[in-house]
């Protein structure tokens, strides 16, 4: 039996800009999912998860089902379907799985659960596939098999671990240092309860606003418009709430490569003055932070922390938003005190450390 471990991803910034091929950073952390696996010579693959009922795929039938679409079974027919090319030569195998990752929240869970299946296919196939490759083939099974948009830069950040920062319109990928820990700093995450399922035609209607004002402009994503041509009219529509998301848009995009160069310069000041600044970005432009069918927890969360942390540290949304967790950052002293008032307000273990791990997906070792 081999032991497998996959992380979860953590969004550090570029919130809802990866869909109109903006920039985005993120980082791979100390939670995910951790298997038991063993090759069969079935010619089956069989995932077992706690709380899941039981997915068994046939690697003789590996073209999208229909019946499957928006399950766990679409995912892993999908993301081993996806590497054929790659992996001409599938092993079955059966893998037990047990996950750290509340799924619906923001954290990764379906990408890590695709990026964990496919490595270990390719673990035991013996094949040779790079993490890029397996991290668009996991992009391909979420979108196309799944029937759920995904960006490169999640699957990305769960097969290659640390900090990623991605160009997505440039297709540029740069690992970023980002151990807030040196820097004297405590990264965490609390979570307002809620689940962020029912907002999902909330998610859609953030896409579809984005890309109507693109259209507006003869393009079909944010990122091919010209910011000046853009700035040029945003006095006529700043009103609009759908020019107030391109707004954010443009405003996020450039946000993201200056808090890589801050982690990269190690100023942790200022990427906290930055991050500050994409929290309310979020909240005024995006405003994916509250909705009748998510409740008011993220919300309170929010407000709870700039009362804690102004003047001391960062807040921001995490993920899609609307429901799920409030990303923090602060100095290591204060850390505890930030968390005893969190847990107050949302019980006991809401808000947790998170540490990046420098490793993405990865054999854990063997019995």
């Amino acid at each position: 039996m081999t032991r497998f471990f996959c992380p979860g991803r953590v969004e550090l910034a570029g919130n809802h800009t990866d869909q109109q091929r903006g920039r985005v950073m993120a980082a791979a952390m100390d939670w995910g999912i951790t298997a038991e696996a063993a090759p069969n010579d079935e010619g089956v693959v069989r995932v077992f998860c706690r709380g899941f009922d039981p997915i068994e795929v046939d690697l003789s039938r590996l073209w999208p089902d229909e019946k499957e679409r928006g399950s766990s079974a679409a995912l892993v027919r999908g993301v081993v379907g996806e590497l054929r090319e790659a992996v001409p030569e599938p092993v079955g195998f059966d893998a037990y799985l047990i996950s750290d990752l509340p799924p619906g929240q923001g954290l990764g869970s379906s990408t890590a659960f695709c990026v964990l299946v496919g490595f270990i296919l390719i673990t035991f196939s013996g094949a040779d596939v790079p993490p890029e490759e397996l991290a668009r083939a996991v992009q391909k099974a979420e979108s196309r098999w799944f029937g759920k948009p995904c960006g490169l830069v999640e699957p990305l950040t769960c097969a290659m671990g640390g900090g990623v920062y991605m160009d997505v319109l440039e297709n540029k990928i740069v690992p970023v240092p980002c151990d807030f820990k040196e820097l004297g700093l405590a990264l965490c995450l609390t979570n307002t309860g809620g689940s962020a399922v029912p907002a999902e035609p909330a998610y859609a209607q953030i896409t579809a606003d984005m890309a109507e004002v693109a259209q507006s402009f003869g393009e079909p994503f944010l990122a091919k418009v010209r910011q000046p041509v853009f700035d040029e009219q945003w006095p006529l529509h700043k009103n609009d709430p759908k020019w107030r998301r391109a707004r954010h848009f443009f405003d996020e995009t450039w946000r993201v490569a200056s808090m890589a160069d801050a982690l990269g310069l190690r100023d942790g000041a200022r990427y906290m003055e930055l991050m500050n600044q994409s929290g309310r970005s979020s909240e005024l432009y995006l405003r994916n932070i509250w909705s009748e069918v998510c409740g008011a927890g993220l919300l309170w969360g929010l407000e709870e922390s700039a009362r804690l942390l102004d003047g001391r540290g960062a807040w921001r949304v995490h993920g899609n938003g609307f429901a799920g967790y409030v990303l923090a950052l602060m100095p290591e002293w204060y850390f505890p005190e930030y968390r005893a008032a969190m847990d107050e307000s949302f019980g006991q273990g809401a808000c947790q450390r998170i540490r990046i791990t420098p490793q993405g997906v990865r054999v854990l070792g063997s019995d």
